[in-house]
């Protein structure tokens, strides 16, 4: 999550990686947000933008939030219309994806939540914004994980893209939520949690098992398979037919 996923990087000590890292978020705050806009932008009020988007990553923050947040926590002014702009330039620079919300049929009177999950386009930039190294994160267990589920997600894309299907979030107005729908064009689709320790596994499971009890099967398919992503042990399928997978197995 540090080192990130960057070709130059993978043989990198953790110490180099992340003074490279912060280089190239110098750089995109100073040189290609201005390049790509067209116009000359504020690399402190890029850099308070990117810090919070970093801080809230794998949320549903809308631009409402990140204007209060930079205001609280960077003690900088940037107006809704400012950070409009900004995040479509990250976007177009690859560097901001946002996660669509998944709308199946579902048989409760629930609402479905519609906005997007933010996420950059590699932790490693979340934790260089940040200035967080190796301990940071085992301190603060909590981020770690919504920084995990960035990692996951970002997996998911890949192997999703390359089997023509596209992640998606859930999220209702009774509180559930399930990190990861990954659904191919023809329909078909799987769910996932995601959790940094083998700890959260039952509640994961008992989660999954509430999504898929609540889905309309008169107007749609259950979900092909349900799982849940960990971040260290071993993969397998449990007895009620979850599965559980090590990222580092993911694809495999």
């Amino acid at each position: 999550m540090l080192i990130g996923g960057w070709p130059a990087l993978l043989n990198e000590n953790v110490k180099n990686a992340l003074k490279m890292n912060s280089g190239y978020v110098d750089l995109l705050c100073e040189v290609d947000m201005s390049r790509v806009s067209g116009v000359k932008r504020d690399p402190l009020k890029v850099r308070s933008l990117l810090r919070s988007i970093a801080r809230n990553t794998a949320t549903l923050v809308d631009n409402k939030t990140l204007e209060q947040d930079v205001k609280t926590s960077d003690r900088n002014d940037l107006s809704r219309n400012t950070i409009t702009e900004y995040l479509d330039a990250l976007s177009r620079l690859m560097i901001l994806y946002e996660q669509p919300a998944f709308n199946p049929h579902i048989r409760s009177s629930a609402l479905l939540r519609k906005s997007p999950k933010k996420h950059l386009c590699d932790t490693s930039l979340a934790a260089a914004a940040l200035g967080l190294d190796k301990e940071s994160l085992v301190k603060d267990i909590k981020y770690s994980g919504f920084l995990f589920e960035s990692l996951a997600t970002h997996e998911l894309n890949v192997y999703a893209k390359a089997n023509d299907a596209n992640v998606f979030h859930y999220n209702d107005s009774y509180g559930l939520e399930v990190d990861a729908i990954v659904q191919k064009r023809n329909g078909n689709y799987a769910a996932f949690e995601i959790k940094l320790g083998v700890g959260y596994i039952d509640e994961a499971a008992k989660n999954l098992k509430k999504f898929a009890a609540n889905i309309d099967t008169a107007k749609m398919d259950l979900p092909k398979s349900l799982n849940i992503i960990t971040g260290t042990g071993m993969s397998y399928p449990r007895p009620d037919g979850i599965n559980v997978i090590s990222l580092a197995s993911l694809g495999k």
